[in-house]
């Protein structure tokens, strides 16, 4: 069974990693004991980290096996696959032997099914296989709010370049009824229209990109007001000021040259707000700030809650937002937390369809 625990882990004083937030572990669980309940010998793989296609002590599974093991007893869990570089090349050597003595294959990794991986896509050319139960509720989630959405329909989308994202904001700009854009991608946007952004990020390339989809008669909302870090401050969790307001200014439209916008302002923050609640469907993917500071959290954290108090219903698509969500206790308030932050956005760029999911469909037991 493909899993997705690329999990964050803590490494205490003594060096010692666990698992920080056991989230996808726990997504999992329901296929694993489903599997365990009618006598299958289930072995979970699944990649964590970055190892550079070699083992890598940093990024053993063992404090993951150990939780699994607290969680659903009885599961082998192998190595992590990327330490193998078959895995991200498809290697059809590496795709035999992960196969091999295998009776049949599970994929329960919705994370990575935008992954063209031997893991992902190799073993259903050989062995029956099923998407597990989180994936299939995955692909059901997702495929409704992009073909039957509650409306209004509205999607706010965040993180740092817009480069990363421009095709899903593309894709999205056909679908929902208001299209609500912050963090670092924003101020592409802004230099688009005009406007001053300062020393904040960036993507000259992508300008005219940003103008055509403004002009494109969707209603696409961007911040008014900006929370922005003053020349020569420190940014980061560890920096001296943060946590505090040193540095920080509140500026509305243009940023002057030297200043960072690093957070949607209060104004934009009310407004997103606004707009969130009233949505019948809101997908939410992407914080709106840099959070990992805190003097650069509060925009993530009012449009959170908005998302959990919106009475239509939610999806977030894991990565930051889900990270923000649960540093917040507010997991449990939003309609649907997807397991995948790369994954949701590629189905959705693709209108329903992923390397995982074709592999799936052509497998020996498929029906045809």
């Amino acid at each position: 069974m493909r899993v997705d625990f690329n999990v964050p882990l803590h490494i205490g004083i003594d060096g010692r990693a666990t698992v920080a937030d056991d989230f996808r572990i726990a997504a999992a669980l329901p296929t694993l004991r489903w599997l365990q309940d009618r006598g299958a010998e289930v072995v979970a793989c699944s990649h964590l980290g970055r190892p550079a296609n070699a083992r890598d002590p940093r990024w053993e599974m063992d404090p993951v096996r150990e939780r699994l093991q607290m969680l659903c007893p009885g599961i082998e869990l192998s190595d992590n696959l990327r330490f193998d570089p078959g895995e991200k090349a498809n290697d059809p050597a590496y795709v035999a032997s992960l196969v091999e003595g295998f009776d049949a294959y599970v994929n329960e990794a919705f994370g990575v099914a935008h992954r063209r991986h031997a893991s992902i896509v190799g073993p259903p050319r050989f062995l029956p296989s099923a998407a597990g139960l989180r994936l299939a509720k995955e692909v059901e989630v997702l495929g409704g709010i992009l073909h039957a959405p509650a409306r209004p329909f509205v999607a706010v989308v965040g993180g740092a370049k817009v480069s990363d994202k421009l095709d899903v904001l593309k894709a999205l700009a056909t679908k929902v009824d208001t299209l609500v854009v912050g963090g670092g991608m924003a101020f592409t946007f802004l230099a688009a229209l005009g406007q001053g952004v300062g020393n904040s990020l960036l993507d000259v390339d992508r300008i005219e990109d940003c103008r055509s989809l403004l002009d494109s008669g969707i209603e696409i909302l961007l911040p008014t007001d900006t929370r922005a870090l003053e020349p020569g401050s420190t940014f980061g969790p560890n920096s001296e000021t943060a946590g505090t307001s040193g540095g920080v200014k509140i500026i509305e439209r243009d940023l002057p040259d030297g200043w960072t916008g690093l957070d949607i302002g209060p104004a934009t923050a009310a407004t997103f707000a606004e707009v969130v609640r009233g949505a019948g469907t809101v997908l939410w993917n992407g914080p709106l700030g840099a959070f990992e500071d805190r003097r650069f959290a509060e925009g993530t954290r009012v449009v959170a809650q908005a998302v959990a108090d919106c009475e239509g219903f939610s999806v977030v698509g894991g990565g930051d937002s889900a990270s923000a969500l649960e540093e917040m206790g507010l997991s449990d308030k939003v309609g649907f937390l997807s397991t995948g932050g790369g994954a949701s956005l590629s189905f959705i760029e693709s209108g329903g369809d992923l390397p995982a999911l074709n592999a799936l469909r052509n497998a020996p037991n498929a029906p045809h």
